[in-house]
């Protein structure tokens, strides 16, 4: 066992109340975690992980951690608070590679989960926990969403998807790949089938666009399609890169890996108003992205970005304000990505009768996942936009709970309130 995870784990005053778990939205056990492990009970302590949040390997390595558990940790006043990740790293890791996680009895009710994304991920496993025949419909060829197509390899390896696949299959949750509901196959075509509910976590994977001339060009592209296969662009020297979100880090630091020497982000705001993570900010400096603040891009041409300079004013309400000027200045680049955020696709919706959705295409459901079709539940981003991994893993934990009542329900079985 490494060292340094022995001396985090022997930092921790296994509080009695601790503000790391009321700091994470899934609740993660963590003086509980650490308490096992330092008492030799791994797998134990890999259990309790693995129930609590089934992709605790993979929020070890990409949630923001000073915003939540170790941002709480009482020793965080001395500046120096438990750096949990890492030790919860180590003990999913070795949980996913020597546990041996077998099948649960068949219950005799079949659920389809439309997306194999954070969101369908979870429901899958705590589903299959219940005992329900389980069905992942993924329309790519790989698992994993977001986590498999948006996340950069230095982030998150892909060996750990292949780790949670399977244990999926160990589980006997079968996987169909290569298949986009709402083209072939119909929703109504599941319930036909015998599916008794219905879930959808099929993310969001249609860039948002900037509506401005010359985003048609060539060379100007879109930050979401650039992650799914950043190996088939060629996007010479220099790059632009419009928006200052936690994708646009990920953008700028895969195109100065994939050999790009000048990489640089232009966002309308100041620096204090940047969307992404602080560490991933901080990465994205140190691996050599510059940033260009209050420029407000107008046009795409050929030789770049034409922009205008932003400022910042103050309201009769005192309320900060920016103010696009009449300038336009050339911001040269041999490509240009934009990552301003994503929204649905609507496969499903456009094809399946009773599921409202939001002025966005965001799935309407209440706060349990419930859509407005019966049987058809939904979350992740694709009900709440984009949101990080463990925040996907809350909402769909309370949704396979509310399926496994709703399910129950419909078939005369005792059901436990879901709240």
């Amino acid at each position: 066992m490494s060292k340094h995870i022995i001396e985090e784990a022997n930092r921790c005053l296994l509080c009695k109340v601790p503000q790391c778990k009321k700091g994470c939205p899934v609740g993660t056990p963590v003086n509980e975690v650490i308490q096992l492990l330092v008492q030799g009970h791994i797998e134990q302590a890999g259990e309790k992980l693995f129930l609590n949040n089934p992709l605790s390997v993979v929020c070890s390595l990409i949630c923001p951690h000073e915003r939540f558990c170790e941002g709480h940790c009482v020793l965080q006043k001395k500046g120096s608070p438990i750096h949990f990740s890492s030790i919860e790293n180590y003990i999913s890791e070795y949980y996913l590679d020597k546990a041996s996680i077998q099948p649960i009895e068949k219950n005799g009710f079949r659920i389809g989960i439309i997306g194999s994304g954070p969101a369908g991920i979870t429901v899958a496993f705590v589903l299959a926990l219940k005992g329900y025949d389980i069905t992942i419909f993924e329309s790519e060829e790989k698992i994993g969403g977001v986590m498999q197509y948006g996340i950069p390899d230095f982030r998150l390896p892909k060996s750990v998807l292949e780790k949670i696949k399977q244990t999926l299959l160990k589980m006997n949750i079968k996987i169909r790949p290569n298949t986009l509901i709402g083209q072939a196959l119909s929703i109504d075509d599941l319930f036909r089938d015998g599916y008794q509910a219905i879930f959808i976590g099929t993310g969001v994977w249609r860039p948002n666009i900037l509506k401005i001339k010359g985003e048609s060009l060539g060379h100007v592209h879109y930050a979401i399609n650039y992650l799914k296969n950043p190996d088939v662009y060629d996007l010479g020297r220099s790059v632009a890169i419009i928006g200052a979100g936690n994708v646009a880090m990920d953008v700028a630091r895969t195109a100065i890996r994939k050999g790009s020497r000048e990489v640089t982000v232009l966002f309308f705001r100041g620096e204090n108003d940047i969307t992404a993570n602080k560490f991933d900010y901080e990465y994205a400096k140190i691996d050599g992205v510059k940033f260009q603040f209050y420029a407000a891009p107008v046009e795409f041409v050929d030789e770049g970005v034409i922009y205008a300079k932003v400022s910042e004013a103050i309201d009769a309400n005192g309320q900060k304000q920016y103010v696009t000027g009449d300038d336009r200045n050339l911001f040269k680049a041999d490509s240009v990505i934009i990552a301003i955020s994503q929204s649905p696709l609507n496969n499903i919706v456009s094809t399946t009768e009773g599921i409202r959705t939001s002025d966005h295409g965001l799935i309407i459901t209440d706060s349990i996942g419930r859509t407005t079709r019966p049987g058809v539940f939904a979350s992740g981003d694709v009900v709440t936009g984009a949101k990080t991994v463990v925040e996907a893993v809350n909402l769909s934990k309370k949704t396979a709970e509310a399926i496994d009542a709703y399910v129950r329900s419909v078939n005369g079985l005792p059901v436990e309130e879901v709240v």
